[in-house]
């Protein structure tokens, strides 16, 4: 083979390979997915029994800001679990299927201790996900580490649960970042927001949150 078609071939080699980097490098997480429209009615709001709305939560330009204090009752009285001001997907709780949660958060310096997404209902115990806030580093639960240095900037969250295949899978800014089998079925749904983890709260907590969608397959 003359030097000339030697080169030919690795140039198409070559842009071959890129191209093919390019593909998987451009993927979205959520290609194959379809949209599934939300209105204001989808968007439980849940905060501290004996405090006004206004006073934990608020709404403008598209942005939801949701905070808590450490010492905050509980979202009812009958209720021993700690405090939250929470969005809760309603309308379109899930058992089986392919399904995604997507927005964008921002987290300031000092909120630590705290579950900003959730995945609500499982097989036994009352969560199958909970992705905290730890001085600004992501885990899940308070275990595996998912993304790090995310204070003071907006980053994207996008969380697939398979329930067929029992995996869920979280995504920052588009990176696949943990992947981690689920904890059974049960009736599941999507919240995010502020609440507090069993221990090492700081005293005030706070995301903010826009563009939240819901997508499946």
């Amino acid at each position: 083979m003359k030097a000339s078609n030697c080169y030919k071939l690795l140039i198409i080699v070559v842009i071959f390979c890129l191209k093919d980097h390019w593909f998987i490098c451009g993927a979205d997480p959520t290609d194959g997915f379809t949209r599934v429209p939300l209105t204001d009615e989808n968007f439980d709001l849940q905060k501290p029994y004996n405090i006004p709305l206004s006073q934990r939560y608020n709404y403008s330009d598209g942005i939801r800001s949701f905070w808590v204090y450490n010492k905050d009752k509980s979202f009812k009285p009958d209720s021993d679990t700690r405090p939250r001001t929470e969005v809760r997907i309603k309308g379109h709780d899930y058992s089986s299927g392919i399904w995604q949660f997507e927005g964008y958060a921002f987290v300031p310096t000092g909120t630590s201790g705290v579950t900003i997404v959730q995945i609500h209902g499982a097989a036994e115990g009352a969560t199958t996900l909970q992705l905290r806030i730890y001085d600004g580093n992501m885990r899940y639960y308070r275990y595996n580490l998912v993304a790090t240095d995310l204070y003071d900037k907006w980053f994207r969250v996008n969380v697939i649960h398979d329930v067929g295949k029992g995996k869920i899978t979280v995504f920052i800014d588009g990176e696949e970042k943990f992947v981690v089998n689920d904890q059974g079925p049960g009736d599941l749904y999507f919240k995010c927001g502020v609440y507090a983890a069993p221990a090492k709260s700081s005293n005030f907590m706070e995301s903010r949150w826009r563009d939240v969608k819901l997508f499946k397959k």
